[in-house]
């Protein structure tokens, strides 16, 4: 910055002087670099990012090892990805362990409702979710290679209500999949798994109702062989994720509502390693006895979805 060479003041009219001692104008040389035609969504999402990425950069003056460092890290999660057939998503999951994906999620999703009841809280999908569930009948089990070793039979049940008149919703479809008592979803092992094992969609009756049997889930841990695991150690963090059940509830006419059920005894709830955990998700398995089907544990539901269009409180 300009001074007067008296009193070390900036001069009258003098450009402010950058907060750094590095080219104040490149950041803005490249911003401006995008043509014409680049959309206005773009323009400013990209714009964003090279910002934050250029302040970022300059606030910790990255070296150029660890710039090295960081694109062979990128590199490495497109070949395991390629390597495994694409049925290994370490990016997906690198954006979970920054807890990425879950603030995406809330900001995509968050309802505050007007009336009485509240909206089901959503959380991040994951990698694993398959759209090719089967549909199964109400009542029916997900567990179709039968019940595995240490594995706990639940039954599981529960309506799903309009958020604005409470009144359950007819048809809505609850898709539900999750991890074997090994901690292994299908795909990822087929020598115990048949496909589709632990996955299933169930159409709600005429009373918003629906019922099926399922696991006691169990808790797991993220692989420990690539990048993510490098992550973690990296910032001396546990790769263990909290048992849950992933749930995926839609209808046409209401916004849909992706989330994860916690039982509520489980050790890894306050540390989940992706951070998806939210109150109303963390849920009771309670004792059953007598059951037809052999289930020795109950979880009873219930969903709430917002009409579609509806943005509740702002």
């Amino acid at each position: 910055m300009a001074t007067n060479g008296v009193n070390g003041h900036a001069a009258e009219g003098a450009p402010p002087k950058p907060s750094h001692r590095f080219d104040p104008d490149f950041t803005r040389n490249v911003v401006e670099n995008m043509g014409p035609a680049t959309t206005e969504r773009n323009r400013f999402v990209l714009g964003a990012l090279v910002k934050h990425i250029h302040d970022f950069t300059r606030e910790v003056e990255l070296t150029m090892d660890e710039w090295m460092e960081g694109v062979k890290f990128v590199n490495q999660l497109g070949e395991i990805y390629t390597k495994s057939n694409h049925t290994r998503n370490e990016t997906h999951r690198i954006c979970d362990i920054l807890g990425l994906e879950s603030l995406v999620d809330e900001i995509a999703h968050k309802i505050i409702a007007e009336g009485d009841i509240d909206p089901t809280s959503s959380s991040i999908l994951g990698p694993f979710w398959s759209p090719n569930a089967p549909f199964r009948e109400l009542g029916e089990s997900i567990m179709q290679d039968g019940v595995p070793p240490k594995g706990q039979v639940t039954k599981m049940h529960g309506v799903i209500r309009d958020i604005i008149t409470g009144q359950p919703i007819p048809g809505a479809v609850f898709d539900i999949w999750q991890a074997s008592a090994n901690g292994k979803y299908d795909f990822q092992d087929p020598e115990n798994q048949t496909p589709n094992n632990l996955r299933g969609k169930f159409r709600a009756d005429a009373n918003g109702r629906y019922e099926l049997y399922c696991l006691h889930p169990t808790a797991y841990s993220l692989p420990r062989d690539g990048p993510s695991w490098q992550l973690l150690t990296m910032m001396d963090r546990h790769p263990m994720r909290p048992a849950h059940i992933h749930i995926m509830v839609t209808h046409p006419e209401f916004q849909g509502c992706t989330t994860q059920l916690y039982p509520n005894t489980d050790e890894w709830l306050t540390t989940d390693t992706v951070f998806a955990v939210k109150p109303d998700l963390v849920v009771d398995f309670k004792p059953l006895t007598g059951d037809a089907k052999g289930a020795t544990l109950e979880l009873e539901y219930n969903v709430n979805l917002a009409p579609k269009g509806y943005k509740g409180k702002l």
